[in-house]
């Protein structure tokens, strides 16, 4: 990953470092709002009013904006190269980005899990409900109020096919990288039972129990850059009372690894980016 530090705020520069590394790949959905216009396409507006959407407990505190350990695009055959985000209107405390590196998690899982994990496939669905994730889920997580806005989304995604994705996969350069998403995980492509899933969980956990990551404190000039087919990201949450505004791009590209299950047609919302 990287930071830029002092980034102007009308968005230009945010789509022309994005466009260095590949061209910008839009949301599919029309009522995202884009926060660029006409003038700088390709930028899309996160955020929300004060309690108006998920609000969770983790650790004893109640946040919004939580987000699980995820790479963007798990439940599509196709992931995108990068994600680009800026800071519009911080919170006063909370509200962090964590990013891990892969490369670094598969080095530290056990030489018995990693073993055994290695030459599987995992199963992601369309599920952007915490309260439904089936592995990882941190301990002591209590769902306070569901994101509304969401559910037509979730309902509509238990219909549509499951992307597979490998466990681990090896880069050019040699390098192999754990590349697990806990949120959205279904279990592991041909072996969907107790004991495929007692496998998933327990290589799951070690990875969070094991995971060094770096979190960023966000300051409203900020912007980071990551690299979606080898960093792990999550969001810690912030108090539900104050509103959290971020920018983003994404940038196209694929590892081309990844396939729906039975290789059907995939739909249209796939392609959306959490």
């Amino acid at each position: 990953m990287i930071l830029f530090e002092e980034v102007e705020p009308d968005g230009g520069l945010q789509v022309e470092i994005s466009k260095v590394f590949g061209p910008l790949k839009d949301h599919p959905v029309p009522s995202v709002p884009r926060a660029g216009g006409a003038l700088h396409p390709g930028v899309i507006e996160i955020g929300q009013a004060p309690r108006e959407g998920n609000i969770v407990e983790v650790d004893g505190r109640e946040v919004t904006s939580w987000l699980p350990w995820h790479f963007d695009h798990c439940y599509n055959n196709e992931l995108n190269l990068a994600g680009v985000l800026r800071c519009v209107t911080g919170v006063s405390e909370g509200g962090e980005t964590g990013f891990a590196d892969g490369i670094h998690l598969y080095k530290i899982l056990s030489p018995e899990l990693r073993r055994q994990i290695e030459d599987r496939n995992i199963l992601y669905s369309l599920n952007l409900r915490f309260a439904e994730m089936r592995f990882g889920l941190a301990d002591g997580f209590r769902e306070i109020q569901p994101h509304v806005r969401l559910q037509a989304t979730i309902d509509y995604g238990k219909n549509l096919p499951r992307a597979v994705h490998p466990a681990v996969w090896t880069r050019d350069t040699g390098e192999k990288v754990l590349h697990i998403s806990p949120w959205m995980a279904e279990g592991i492509e041909g072996e969907e039972t107790s004991e495929g899933d007692e496998l998933l969980e327990m290589v799951c956990r070690e990875m969070l129990a094991g995971i060094t990551p770096y979190f960023h404190t966000w300051r409203a000039t900020d912007m980071v850059i990551w690299d979606n087919l080898r960093m792990l990201h999550a969001v810690s949450g912030h108090d539900p009372d104050e509103p959290r505004t971020m920018h983003r791009t994404t940038i196209q590209g694929d590892y081309g690894l990844g396939y729906f299950e039975g290789n059907v047609q995939g739909d249209k919302i796939l392609e959306m980016t959490v």
